[in-house]
C-alpha cells in the first residue's frame, strides 16, 4: 500500500483500539494515522506507540489523503460518512450493519469468497461478528455437502455491545463479590454472573436483529438465498470471544470424521477435537487468535445428515479489526509491514 494516510473512525470504541493495536504491531507509524470519533470524544487522546496520539471530530475531517478509512463507529455514521470517504479516494472498510446487505458493496470474508472483494467500488463490508465465526466453522462442510439448515446458539462477550460494556462486566463482578447490587446501564438486566438471551433489539417473528443478521449475513456468504438458518443470540459475562453452539444439516450424510478432517484441512480454522482430553473450544483460548477454533464435532442420533459443532473466535479480531485488515491486504496490498501481522491479521 502507498505512504498515504489511514484513518480509523470510532477510534476510541472497543474495536476501534483493537484497530491501532493491529495497526501498531505492524509498524504504521502515528503519523500516517487519522484518528476519528464523535464530536464528544473529539480532543481527547488515546495510546498509540506508547504515546498519546489525537483523536479529531469525525463531522467535517477531511479524507483527501487517505488510502483507507475503517469504520466502527455504528451504522448511522457509515452511512453519513462512508461515502464522503469514498469520493475523496479512500477504500473504506465498514465494520457496521450499514452497508451488508447492500447488493452493490460486496460481503466478504477471504477464506469463504475471494472472488467477491473485486466487484468493490471503494466500499468493502465485514460481516457481524458472529456470522463471520459461524460461517467459517460451517464453510468447509459445504464442500462435501450443500448445507440446508443451521440452527445456532450463540455465546457472546460483553465486548460485542463495546468498551462501556466490558466495564460494566468488570463493575458488576467486583459488586457482586462485594455483595452489594449491581446495577445496570448498558444491558437491560446484570451481565455480571448473569446471561441475557437477548442480543440487540426485537424485531419480526420475536427475533432479535442479531439473530436476523446470522440468517440474511450468511445467506449473502454462501451465496444461497434458501439456507435455512434459525439463531438464538444470548449475552454472558465473558470479557472476550464468542462462542456458537451449531446443528448443521447437510443434503447427503456427512461422517463426523469427515467433518473432522475438513475442518482440520480448512484455511483460518483451528481443530480442537479431543474431549477426552477436555480438548475443545473456550473463549480464553480463542482469545488473540485470527483462527476459528471448532471442537466437539458429533454426528446427530436420530438425523443422518445432522453434525453438531461448537466454536470460539475472537470476534474483536477475526470478526472485526483483523478481519477488515485482511481485506485491505488483499484490496491495496499489505497494509504496513507485511513481516509485522500481529495475531495472523
Amino acid at each position: 500500500m502507498t505512504a498515504r494516510r489511514i484513518a480509523v473512525v470510532g477510534a476510541t470504541g472497543a474495536v476501534g483500539r483493537e484497530f491501532l493495536r493491529l495497526l501498531q504491531a505492524r509498524g504504521v507509524p502515528a503519523e500516517d494515522l487519522m484518528l476519528l470519533a464523535s464530536a464528544r470524544s473529539a480532543g481527547t487522546t488515546v495510546e498509540y506507540g506508547g504515546r498519546p496520539a489525537p483523536v479529531h471530530a469525525l463531522e467535517g475531517a477531511s479524507f483527501a489523503a487517505c488510502a483507507l478509512a475503517f469504520f466502527s463507529a455504528g451504522a448511522s455514521v457509515s452511512r453519513a460518512h462512508a461515502q464522503r470517504a469514498v469520493q475523496a479516494g479512500a477504500l473504506v472498510v465498514d465494520n457496521s450493519s450499514a452497508f451488508r446487505l447492500d447488493p452493490s458493496v460486496p460481503l466478504v470474508i477471504p477464506e469463504i469468497n475471494p472472488a467477491a472483494l473485486g466487484a468493490h467500488r471503494g466500499l468493502l463490508a465485514v460481516a457481524n461478528c458472529t456470522t463471520v465465526l459461524l460461517a467459517m466453522a460451517v464453510h468447509p462442510l459445504r464442500r462435501l455437502s450443500r448445507v440446508r439448515r443451521i440452527v445456532a446458539s450463540t455465546y457472546q462477550a460483553v465486548s460485542g455491545a463495546g468498551a462501556r460494556a466490558i466495564d460494566e462486566l468488570r463493575r458488576q463482578s467486583e459488586a457482586w463479590l462485594r455483595n452489594e447490587p449491581a446495577r445496570p446501564e448498558v444491558f437491560p438486566h446484570p451481565i455480571g454472573f448473569n446471561l441475557i438471551p437477548q442480543v440487540d433489539v426485537f424485531d419480526e417473528g420475536g427475533f432479535t436483529r442479531e439473530e436476523w443478521k446470522l440468517v440474511r449475513e450468511t445467506r449473502k456468504l454462501f451465496d444461497d438465498p434458501e439456507l435455512a438458518v434459525s439463531a438464538t443470540c444470548v449475552r454472558v459475562p465473558v470479557f472476550r470471544a464468542h462462542s456458537v453452539s451449531a446443528y448443521v444439516e447437510t443434503a447427503e450424510p456427512v461422517s463426523a470424521g469427515a467433518a473432522r478432517a475438513a475442518l482440520a484441512a480448512a484455511p483460518g480454522v483451528l481443530l480442537r477435537d479431543r474431549p477426552e482430553r477436555a480438548e475443545y473450544p473456550h473463549p480464553l483460548d480463542a482469545t488473540g487468535r485470527m483462527e476459528v477454533l471448532v471442537g466437539r464435532v458429533r454426528s446427530d442420533p436420530f438425523e443422518p445428515r445432522g453434525l453438531h459443532l461448537f466454536l470460539s473466535g475472537d470476534q474483536l479480531l477475526k470478526g472485526a479489526a483483523g478481519l477488515a485488515l485482511q481485506l485491505a491486504d488483499q484490496a491495496l496490498g499489505p497494509v504496513g509491514r507485511s513481516d509485522c501481522n500481529a495475531g495472523g491479521a
